[in-house]
């Protein structure tokens, strides 16, 4: 069956309460970087602000733990609180159904009959859980993504430990499949050294086996990239023959790659700011209509926090964004729920079955 998006029921602003609901009120920020007393703090939701004039206008462009700043053109954006200059007027109030002007609409992609029942089991991700459903639903979602959205991938290294892993993320992104990237220094120094040496931290990415002086191989990788200038540039000289990070640089796909206190090297293309790394990400963020995170709790957790539930489209749709979040870790992938990332979806895997699985569910399709 072919994946359709499920409609967007925004609030009806006829009722009463919201008619009569008075303007939210801005104040301006006491001094950069501090909001005024009293602000409001944006969540995952669609949220409303009653405007005037105007009346209630969709904030296009959320992440939670935000706050909302009005600019000269009186369009309310929602920006973090590092970003605040001194004046910005920023929205106000603590109330969220239209109280003060503004309004969290909660239940926008619900269908009719969607209650859960009262008592049921097995309602939690466990190793228990089967994962057949989920991965349909997967290569259905990603095959319409492919054309009509935008996929961000969030990845840790263990999938460039495998020989088979790799070759399908290689097949996943030529496919189209992946229209941006964001990992740490990590992923790409290991999927580096096993195009030049065949290993990942000095282990063969097909037999496990320790080579002589392996704990060198992923220091040699790091340190001939980084004598040719940057990886870029390696992949223009051939030195890079095959691999993750060639086919991301070959097919031009925007990869952020967020640098670690405990890094080695790190590659030239490694962002070290941590905060400039956060904006970067949160520029791809922002287009995500689609997230796939694997094994990579904090750089997923990081994502996590800065996607709302759901993505206005440039005609004006509003849709849900997806999250799947690829783990053998059930804590791993129940964090982002703890956190407050409602949306996603866990899958209890080793990755590099996941994305071997993956590949040839979307290769079938298309066959």
């Amino acid at each position: 069956m072919a994946f359709t998006l499920p409609p967007y029921v925004p609030p009806d602003f006829r009722q009463a309460a919201l008619e009569e609901a008075p303007t939210v009120r801005f104040a301006p920020a006491p001094r950069d970087g501090v909001a005024p007393e009293g602000y409001h703090a944006t969540s995952i939701y669609p949220e409303y602000l009653k405007l005037q004039p105007g009346g209630w206008h969709l904030l296009r462009e959320s992440r939670m733990d935000c706050v909302v700043v009005l600019g000269q053109d009186a369009t309310p954006s929602v920006r973090e609180f590092r970003h605040l200059k001194q004046g910005d007027p920023v929205a106000c109030g603590r109330e969220e159904n239209g109280e003060e002007g503004i309004l969290v609409h909660t239940t926008g992609f619900s269908a009719p009959g969607d209650l859960p029942e009262k008592f049921a089991f097995r309602t939690q991700v466990t190793r228990e859980t089967s994962f057949s459903f989920d991965y349909d639903a997967l290569y259905d979602l990603l095959e319409y993504e492919r054309d009509h959205g935008f996929i961000l991938w969030v990845l840790g290294p263990a999938v460039a430990f495998d020989r088979d892993s790799r070759r399908a993320l290689v097949q996943i992104i030529a496919g189209g499949h992946v229209h941006g990237l964001l990992a740490g220094n990590a992923l790409a120094v290991h999927d580096i050294e096993a195009a030049l040496f065949g290993t990942a931290l000095g282990q063969e990415i097909y037999s496990k086996r320790q080579v002589p002086k392996g704990h060198y191989k992923h220091l040699d990788a790091i340190n001939t990239i980084r004598s040719l200038g940057s990886m870029e540039e390696a992949v223009t000289r051939n030195r890079i023959p095959d691999g993750i990070m060639r086919t991301l640089i070959d097919r031009k796909i925007p990869t952020v790659l967020a640098g670690s206190i405990r890094d080695d090297g790190p590659l030239p293309e490694v962002i070290a700011d941590v905060y400039r790394a956060q904006d970067q990400m949160r520029t791809l963020a922002r287009r995500a209509t689609t997230v796939v995170a694997m094994a990579t709790q904090l750089h997923a957790i990081a994502v996590g926090n800065m996607l709302p539930s759901y993505h206005v489209t440039p005609e004006g749709r509003v849709r849900p964004v997806y999250f799947y979040s690829v783990d053998m870790s059930e804590f791993a992938v129940n964090k982002l729920a703890n956190r407050g990332s409602l949306t996603a979806h866990s899958i209890l895997t080793n990755v590099q079955d996941f994305i071997v699985m993956l590949e040839r569910g979307l290769r079938k399709r298309n066959s």
